[in-house]
């Protein structure tokens, strides 16, 4: 008897190192200081990041006014602040891998993951945050 294909669980996630159902949705690079970064490779992919893989207490980084990746700090610790060298690195790549990344500075808005949301409707990598603060970075890739 030929077994059916099964619709089991799906695969593993694994948001450290930024997989979402046995897919990996992100790049993963470590801060200054040791935090764990991923950027988000495509727009549906920034939504998985941002409204899957990302818990409401992680930190959320993108390019004011442009299209880019979607940047997420992962914060087992729960800390209140970002250490300042993680934030401008989170900036800088969200800065690196967006439209605006040969334009000098660049404003990134920062945000609580829990203020990141999706009304239906909106195209893939389009969110609404509810919270935010702007910081002005010049841009960086993975490869600099």
């Amino acid at each position: 008897m030929a077994r059916s294909r099964s619709t089991g669980p799906p695969p593993p996630s694994d948001p450290d190192q930024g997989i979402w159902q046995g897919q990996s949705v992100a790049r993963v690079a470590a801060s200054p200081d040791g935090m764990t970064v991923l950027v988000g490779k495509t727009a549906q992919d920034n939504d998985i990041l941002s409204l899957k893989l990302a818990s409401p207490r992680d930190w959320w980084f993108h390019t004011a006014g442009e299209s880019g990746s979607h940047v997420v700090v992962r914060n087992p610790e729960n800390l209140d602040r970002l250490p300042r060298e993680t934030r401008r690195f989170a900036a800088a790549l969200a800065a690196g891998y967006s439209k605006a990344r040969r334009g000098g500075k660049v404003a990134v808005h920062e945000a609580r993951a829990r203020d990141v949301s999706k009304p239906r409707g909106l195209p893939p990598g389009k969110v609404v945050l509810s919270r935010f603060t702007t910081l002005r970075v010049e841009p960086m890739r993975l490869e600099e």
